[in-house]
C-alpha cells in the first residue's frame, strides 16, 4: 500500500537507497530532509519501494523512484509515479522533470513509456562521467 513516508522509516528507505543506488545513495540527512521538507512528497510502498519529489511553483522535480530488485517488473514503480503525479497536480504543478543516467536503459524505457520526453542532456553529470538525460512530462497529459 502506497502512503506518505514518516521519519521512523528512514532506516528502511536507506536500505532501499543502498540496494538501488549504491555509491549514489542518499544519506540519512538527505532522506530526513526530503521527508520533512515543506515542498517535498515522499511515498513508500511496503517498505521495499519508495519515491520522492519536490514541487516549486508549477514544476515538480522527480527526485527518486527506487524499487528493491525482488519487487521490480510488478508495476510498483508505475503506481508510485501515478501517486506522485496526482500529488504534484494537487500542489499546482503542471509538469514534472527528472534526470536519469544515460546508461540506464530500463529507467529510460520506463519513463518514455509513461510519457516523459527527453529535453536535454547534462554531460558528465553522474559519477564516472556518465551523462544525465533530462526528461519532462506535461502532467495534464498524464491524467
Amino acid at each position: 500500500m502506497i502512503r506518505a513516508a514518516v521519519l521512523a522509516e528512514i532506516d528502511a528507505i536507506l536500505v532501499i537507497e543502498r540496494a538501488c543506488f549504491g555509491a549514489e545513495a542518499w544519506s540519512e540527512n538527505l532522506v530526513a530532509a526530503a521527508i520533512e521538507g515543506e515542498r517535498n512528497t515522499v511515498l513508500i510502498d511496503d517498505l521495499d519501494a519508495y519515491a520522492a519529489m519536490a514541487v516549486a511553483g508549477q514544476v515538480a522535480d522527480l527526485e527518486r523512484i527506487a524499487v528493491m530488485p525482488s519487487r521490480r517488473r510488478q508495476g510498483v514503480a508505475r503506481q508510485l509515479l501515478d501517486a506522485l503525479c496526482a500529488a504534484a497536480l494537487a500542489q499546482g504543478a503542471t509538469r514534472m522533470l527528472l534526470e536519469v543516467s544515460a546508461d540506464n536503459d530500463a529507467a529510460l524505457a520506463f519513463y518514455e513509456a509513461y510519457g516523459f520526453s527527453a529535453i536535454s542532456r547534462r554531460t558528465g553529470y553522474y559519477r564516472g562521467g556518465v551523462d544525465a538525460i533530462v526528461m519532462q512530462l506535461e502532467l495534464e497529459e498524464a491524467r
